[in-house]
């Protein structure tokens, strides 16, 4: 599915270069900026700079002069606002919404807007839920650090986003908003696996029953070296020790490692006797 991500009169060029680098950490490249402050704030250094080498996003970067271009080929559209319009689009919290557009099959069919606004009016209505159209692709949208959104161009949207913040202090820069939502999106594609991030370890191999009384015998004989076990009463400090090590679920690296103490403490003994 295709994602875009545009950003509406940004006037600070270094949350141009920072939403750049936010948007290549989550593996999007799609950024479009509809009449920046800066004619050429693709390449100011404080952008740049900002981007931490996601030069690729920048020099695939396009601007235009109209929201109407930036939104050529999209067709379900998320605002951003901290506060919900009177006649917009409902105002939703991210990871419900997307979780709803994948499960509805977002890269395959959305609703028309018309059905959107209707599925929104009665969003508890299953009957709202029904006939859907193709989808080219899904943008989100960002105002200006100034002004936010504009209401005429939260109208055009299918979901007003509105990331949960502290009721008392919501505010966040630019760039933050954006990788909140790109991490989010991330999320609800699938996210990418651990395993490419680099090497992994592999899972280390667990001690079974025969390597963990081996354990017990060696710990028994240590303890009963230093005085700590009394060997004519016992009691159930071995059983209990057997129960700690079962919880512990430990590996044969763990064991050995345990089995050198017990070792190295017999020898500390011998040596004061």
């Amino acid at each position: 599915m295709h994602t875009r991500f545009i950003l509406i009169e940004t006037s600070h060029a270094g949350n141009v270069g920072a939403t750049a680098r936010a948007l290549k950490v989550m593996g999007f490249d799609d950024l479009v900026l509809v009449k920046p402050r800066w004619s050429n704030v693709l390449r100011r250094e404080e952008t740049i700079q900002r981007a931490s080498g996601a030069l690729d996003v920048l020099n695939n970067a396009r601007i235009v002069d109209s929201l109407d271009d930036a939104l050529e080929g999209m067709t379900h559209l998320c605002a951003t606002a901290m506060t919900p319009r009177d006649f917009g689009p409902p105002t939703l919290e991210p990871r419900g919404h997307f979780a709803a557009l994948i499960e509805k099959g977002l890269d395959g069919e959305v609703q028309s807007d018309a059905q959107n606004k209707a599925q929104y009016k009665a969003q508890n209505d299953p009957r709202a839920l029904q006939q859907v159209h193709s989808q080219k692709g899904v943008a989100f949208l960002f105002g200006s650090e100034r002004y936010g959104m504009r209401n005429e161009d939260v109208y055009r949207c299918h979901a007003c986003i509105r990331i949960p913040t502290n009721p008392q202090f919501g505010s966040l820069n630019l760039a933050s908003a954006v990788q909140v939502l790109a991490y989010e999106w991330r999320l609800a594609l699938g996210g990418f696996a651990t395993s490419d991030q680099g090497d992994v370890e592999t899972t280390p191999e667990l001690a079974d029953a025969q390597q963990i009384a081996g354990l017990l015998l060696h710990w028994q004989e240590a303890l009963a070296a230093i005085d700590f076990l009394d060997p004519d009463s016992p009691k159930k400090l071995m059983p209990r020790l057997n129960q700690l090590l079962n919880r512990a679920g430990l590996t044969q690296e763990e064991v050995h490692i345990l089995r050198g103490i017990a070792k190295a403490t017999l020898q500390a003994a011998a040596v004061k006797r």
